[in-house]
């Protein structure tokens, strides 16, 4: 089965994906692969308020999901990554309460890492395509 492309309409969003060689999502099938999302301002920095950099993660995941006729319902399985789990974590759910939604909830792994290019937070997913 072919891989098919992902990518949201913004054009800076665009260009980041081709300066770094990805893409945001690749479709198998019913399946949809997304690239792990980082709270990037249009120009691809990090912004630097915390709170603000997970709600854009989430913003950008949003869009991507979107762009393949998906939602946060259609979401199975998602991995974040923190830079200080123990520091973040409060911020992290009370952010994701606004995007995932109701019961059923779908699979979460959280992994502490040392670094994410500037960045403290990304989230990547795997959603059915309805």
């Amino acid at each position: 089965m072919p891989r098919d492309a992902i990518f949201p309409a913004d054009p800076n969003r665009q260009a980041l994906y081709t300066q770094h060689r990805y893409s945001a999502a690749i479709r198998s099938g019913d399946l949809l692969f997304v690239s792990g999302q980082v709270g990037s301002r249009a120009d691809g920095s990090p912004e630097p308020e915390f709170a603000r950099q997970v709600e854009r993660a989430f913003d950008n995941l949003t869009a991507v999901l979107a762009a393949a006729g998906c939602s946060f319902a259609d979401v199975v399985d998602v991995t974040t990554f923190h830079t200080d789990p123990a520091q973040q974590f409060d911020t992290i759910m009370a952010v994701r309460e606004k995007f995932i939604g109701a019961p059923p909830y779908p699979n979460w792994t959280a992994v502490g890492v040392t670094w994410l290019a500037g960045f403290d937070f990304e989230i990547k997913v795997i959603a059915r395509i309805p």
